[in-house]
């Protein structure tokens, strides 16, 4: 999905929030994609005028797929569907690994090396097991080689499930929002890595809000 939508109340107000964080992450990656001539991002959220407008007015295009908002209206639909289902119907099982790949089906569908850079924001903290490997595997496929990847984990449950927008260059706000989806686990830095282990090179920034940012190029 494409293009910018306003989005009600507070969040759409002009200018940063109490809620407003300075990222050394953010500013890399924007270093990282600038020689990119008529670039293409990626956000893994939900559209901000605010996010869209940043970018357009660099030259970028802008896509955005909220993915997990995506998938939690997946399983929504699938568990419909299964109360539906003739109880002894052995047909109607489907694996954890089926359904990941059923959802993908329906998401994610760029061409390969199309984006420049791709925001993902926290969302693989929040992923199931079985979707995770495979929605990595597609975004470094739809990344071109030398694009970015930036993403956050926190190193404890958050309190509170967030949205998150672009401000300026290194500065994005956190938006409190009801919860898509619950917080699925705190990796290690090991882990992290292995998530990402296609990708050439890595870096990583830690606050003091318990939020690490990771800046990987493929």
């Amino acid at each position: 999905m494409s293009g910018a939508r306003d989005k009600p109340g507070p969040a759409t107000a002009a200018g940063p929030s109490a809620n407003a964080r300075v990222s050394n992450g953010l500013k890399e990656f924007l270093w990282l994609i600038s020689d990119s001539e008529q670039g293409r991002i990626l956000d893994l959220g939900p559209v901000w005028q605010a996010t869209v407008s940043f970018f357009i007015e660099k030259g970028f295009r802008v896509s955005t797929e909220d993915l997990l908002r995506a998938w939690k209206e997946f399983l929504a639909s699938e568990e419909e569907d299964f109360r539906r289902t003739p109880v002894g119907n052995e047909a109607a099982k489907v694996s954890p690994s089926m359904f990941a790949d059923k959802f993908l089906d329906n998401a994610l569908l760029y061409p390969a090396e199309h984006f420049h850079g791709v925001l993902a924001w926290d969302i693989f903290d929040y992923l199931d097991a079985q979707l995770l490997p495979k929605v990595m595997d597609r975004v470094y496929s739809m990344l071109r080689p030398g694009g970015a990847v930036l993403s956050l984990f926190h190193s404890r449950t958050p309190e509170r499930f967030c949205r998150y927008r672009i401000a300026d260059m290194q500065t994005f706000e956190l938006l409190p929002a009801s919860t898509v989806s619950v917080h699925a686990r705190v990796f290690q830095n090991r882990e992290i890595l292995d998530i990402f282990g296609k990708f050439r090179s890595s870096k990583t920034f830690v606050g003091r809000d318990q939020v690490r940012e990771g800046l990987f190029l493929k």
